[in-house]
């Protein structure tokens, strides 16, 4: 499975953005699938994840309440719809893909495919 991400870009403190990650190699049949973020001089970190069905989703802490994964498996697509953004927010945006256990599925390294990023920045 390759994955694209795309939909960063710069934005101001309390505004939106929508990222869109789709799968231009192979599907996301089976896949749980996810958003990790890395900000500069910081260890990447789990955002959220969406199991295959879509009905269950799980977020971070600190993005609960302000972001929304989603995904439509027909068109091989997962999205992130962040709103009002932080500048803490800011940093690279990687969606995965993978089949982690329900205990593990913040663990990036049980994501076996990764897109390339888009980066996000929010200023204040």
């Amino acid at each position: 499975v390759q994955l694209q991400a795309s939909g960063g870009g710069l934005v101001q403190a309390g505004g939106y953005l929508k990222l869109s990650c789709v799968a231009t190699v192979g599907t996301f049949s089976g896949y749980t699938m996810g958003w990790f973020r890395q900000a500069p001089g910081k260890e990447r970190e789990f955002v959220g994840t969406v199991r295959w069905s879509g009905s269950a989703t799980y977020y971070a802490d600190s993005v609960k309440g302000r972001f929304t994964i989603s995904r439509d498996n027909a068109k091989n697509t997962l999205y992130l719809q962040m709103n009002s953004l932080k500048p803490e927010d800011t940093a690279v945006y990687y969606c995965a893909a993978g089949r982690p256990i329900l205990t593990a599925i913040t663990n990036g390294g049980l994501y076996n495919y990764w897109g390339q990023g888009t980066l996000v920045t929010v200023s204040s």
